[in-house]
């Protein structure tokens, strides 16, 4: 008598795992059949960072729908327009890694340790980011010594740990294949800009210099801020949505640059497999790992380059004949050396399609 009530949750559980695997089984199937999949086979992505970043996504639609509804600014900008830029980073940044993560190969564990270690940094960046949106006040650079926002200052004091984090996770993966060769060069080649794009971060204050002055809150009040985003003016006049400086260079964009960077490269990666199978010069790993390198090659040349063109106090909206050569000779070489590889591939498929379509001797029969 006891056993029926328990029974029957059992199978309607067992009913819903099934039909959301048939959903998921299915999902995977038609990607890679048209070749957007970059693996083969369903793993189960890092639950926290899954969590994460969709919590993120909905941050992030969240604070841009609030900016026609709330009417409150500082220096110019929606107070949600920095919550939506955290959230939408975050967002995509955290589903890149949890899928990462499920593909790992080796040291899974340490992986997936350091990996829930970022997301409880990034979760409290994010929180702390919002709760300033939502009082109306600044979270970066604000020396105010209420308590609020010591909070707010101490989970920032968090993200040198969470850069580590991301490190640990880029130096284990590099003695480790994820995917085919093409996956793998996009994993290695997209932690690497990430890392350089977080590492671009800490030098916001210290290129942009210790600027001690006084501002006003969207509530009114005074705050007192120490440094700020831009070289040379660090204030700024903010572009539109980014918030990057129109007056001055803004690290914030080599940083944005090389954080996404591994975003741009699983598209990239996508595209190639929906070539790949319509286009037999395209099958081959080697060729698609290839390109994927040389395109790496040239964004890390565009970064760089905005790296330098932040620090000499250049507006990323108004770069001179140096940072338009830079961005110039980056993207020349990647398209060069892809040029080639597409070449070079499609020369060899006739020559592989004789070796196979070549018809066999016939038996002569005496």
């Amino acid at each position: 008598m006891n056993q029926t009530p328990q029974a029957a949750p059992t199978r309607a559980a067992r009913h819903r795992r099934s039909a959301a695997d048939s959903v998921v089984t299915g999902v995977t199937e038609k990607a890679a059949a048209s070749g957007l999949a970059l693996t083969d086979g369903g793993r189960r992505w890092h639950r926290p960072l899954l969590v994460l970043g969709i919590a993120c996504g909905v941050i992030a639609l969240a604070s841009l729908l609030a900016i026609p509804f709330d009417d409150r600014t500082i220096q110019g900008e929606s107070v949600w327009l920095k919550a939506f830029k955290f959230g939408f980073s975050f967002f995509a940044y955290c589903l890149s890694l949890a899928w990462l993560l499920s593909h790992m190969t080796k040291l899974r564990r340490t992986g997936w340790a350091f990996g829930t270690l970022f997301a409880v940094i990034s979760a409290a960046e994010v929180g702390v980011i919002c709760a300033a949106a939502a009082a109306g006040t600044y979270s970066h650079f604000n020396t105010s010594e209420d308590p609020f926002n010591q909070v707010v200052q101490l989970a920032f004091q968090f993200v040198p740990v969470m850069f580590l984090a991301n490190l640990v996770i880029a130096v284990i993966v590099l003695f480790q294949r994820i995917g085919d060769r093409a996956v793998t060069a996009v994993v290695r080649w997209g932690l690497l800009l990430s890392s350089l794009g977080m590492f671009a971060a800490f030098f916001i204050v210290t290129v942009g210099g210790q600027g001690e002055r006084t501002a006003v809150d969207a509530n009114g009040d005074e705050v007192v801020l120490n440094a700020g985003h831009g070289v040379g003016d660090l204030d700024g006049n903010g572009m539109f949505l980014t918030g990057w400086s129109t007056t001055g260079g803004d690290m914030r964009v080599p940083h944005f640059i090389g954080l996404h960077g591994i975003q741009v490269l699983i598209g990239v990666a996508m595209l190639l497999g929906f070539v790949a199978a319509r286009r037999a010069w395209m099958r081959d790993e080697r060729v698609r790992a290839a390109i994927v390198r040389w395109l790496s090659l040239g964004y890390l040349g565009i970064f760089a380059t905005t790296v330098v063109q932040a620090v000499r106090g250049q507006s990323f909206i108004a770069p001179d004949a140096a940072t338009l050569a830079g961005f110039a000779a980056s993207i020349l070489v990647a398209a060069a050396g892809i040029a080639l590889t597409v070449r070079k591939a499609r020369r060899a498929v006739p020559v592989l399609k004789g070796a196979v379509e070549a018809p066999e001797p016939a038996l002569v029969v005496r």
